[in-house]
């Protein structure tokens, strides 16, 4: 393998000098570039809707799969990039046992038409809960997956990179007001050139400049100039150049500088390139990073469309679940008539109507449960005589009807969608239903079909 030890060891001494920086920071010994107050706001909303997307993410996963094991198979075969093997629903299961026992125990018995019954509805409601499952994950939580494996972090990235950038600068800033003051301490005096480890770290290499300095004016000593300064015998002089500049002088294995701190003033203006470039980059990448902030309100928008997506399925799945058991309720309650006579009957409420756009004064009453089957009177006294129920002096009012009705029995008033009738409240009645009134017609309607308007 081919290193670059230059670069390897350019890329360390940064690191380092990055890792000290900050540690000054933390420690209030070193100043920081600050940022404004704006982009403040960006950093911490887009760290807000990171958290907050996760938090509905999981949550989500656990409504549509509570069963942790079958999540975390789902996740294995995802990462795997495999197909995840088709999973049996619950109410398709329970399905297809009760279809098993029926077979087993005799279909044509009552218990085991009933089990038949009920394992068709199970069926279908398994059937409902996959479709609603599958059109959520592609709707809802796909979008919100994208988001944080994809948007964000490629704005962690760019987050990081800015604040290395943001070291660096004040590194670099740290580095000239050293530099500055140095130069002043050795113009007033005139004395030796202070050590550069007061101006950059130790891992820190010498600039062009400084080097190109040294290397025009120093040679290495001679045998002879060795011993001829230490007359002592052999001992290491702490510096290895002799200056070839007779304004230079070796004394006690400092360099000397003559009084204008030329070296000085290289490093200084060193220093201050450093920092333009610096701040250049910086700035640069603190305008990146602010752009890909700002598209979080572009998330927020394509998040809030995924929401309504999710909203619609959801109502979709429950609508169909209450479609399915009111006719299976209905199947039941007249086959348990038929076997227990004069007890109670099942609803007579047709199957609910398709969804459509309500009103929010009508949402709530949009899919509300039908009447009970021990709401219901018996059929003897299920009948009103509707010709003689006069309306009260009060209370009536008019009402909307939003999808279409057809009686059960004469005592039950068709209804068209759309269409106005006025309706009122019969002392000891089903709060599920209204006395109905259209020109000389008159009978009950269900409360569900109707949006009641002031």
């Amino acid at each position: 393998m081919d290193f670059n030890m230059k670069k390897l060891a350019s890329d360390a001494g940064i690191f380092f000098t990055r890792a000290v920086q900050f540690t000054e920071e933390k420690f209030g010994q070193a100043e920081k570039t600050e940022l404004d107050a704006h982009f403040e706001s960006l950093l911490a909303r887009a760290d807000s809707t990171k958290n907050w997307t996760e938090k509905i993410l999981r949550q989500t996963e656990v409504l549509l799969q509570p069963n942790p094991s079958a999540r975390v198979e789902e996740f294995l075969y995802e990462k795997l990039d495999r197909k995840v093997p088709s999973r049996v629903a619950n109410g398709e299961l329970l399905a297809q046992y009760m279809a098993e026992a029926a077979s087993e125990l005799g279909p044509t018995t009552p218990y085991g038409k009933t089990l038949i019954k009920v394992a068709e509805a199970e069926k279908r409601l398994g059937a409902a809960e996959r479709d609603f499952i599958h059109t959520a994950s592609i709707n809802f939580l796909t979008p919100l997956r994208n988001f944080l494996e994809g948007d964000w972090k490629t704005i962690s990235k760019e987050r990081r990179l800015l604040q290395n950038r943001r070291l660096d600068l004040d590194a670099s800033k740290a580095r000239l007001k050293k530099a500055k003051a140095a130069e002043a301490k050795a113009t007033c005096e005139g004395d030796t050139v202070p050590d550069f480890q007061e101006t950059r770290p130790r891992n820190y290499i010498l600039s062009a400049s400084a080097s190109a300095t040294l290397e025009d004016t120093c040679r290495p000593p001679s045998w002879a100039e060795w011993k001829e300064d230490y007359p002592g015998g052999w001992r290491r002089p702490c510096f290895f150049l002799v200056p070839l500049n007779p304004s230079l002088t070796l004394a006690r294995g400092c360099l000397s500088l003559p009084k204008d701190g030329k070296l000085w003033n290289d490093e200084v203006d060193k220093a201050e390139q450093e920092l333009r470039v610096a701040q250049t980059e910086f700035d640069r990448q603190a305008e990146v990073t602010r752009l890909l902030l700002e598209g979080i309100s572009s998330t927020h928008v394509n998040h809030l469309r995924c929401l309504h997506e999710f909203v619609e399925s959801q109502t979709t799945y429950y609508a169909q679940c209450y479609r399915h058991m009111l006719d299976l309720q209905k199947q039941l309650g007249s086959s348990q008539g038929a076997i227990f006579p004069g007890t109670f009957v099942g609803t007579t409420e047709p199957t609910s109507p398709p969804l459509s756009s309500t009103s929010p004064t009508t949402a709530a009453a949009t899919m509300p449960m039908g009447p009970s089957v021990a709401d219901l009177a018996p059929p003897g006294e299920a009948a009103l005589h509707l010709e003689e129920v006069a309306p009260p002096a009060s209370g009536t009012r008019k009402a909307r009807v939003l999808y279409d009705y057809e009686a059960a029995d004469s005592s039950e008033l068709a209804l068209l969608a759309d269409e106005l009738i006025t309706v009122y409240s019969l002392p000891g009645m089903d709060p599920d239903w209204l006395i109905g009134e259209r020109g000389n017609k008159k009978g009950k309607v269900p409360v569900t079909y109707l949006e009641l308007l002031s």
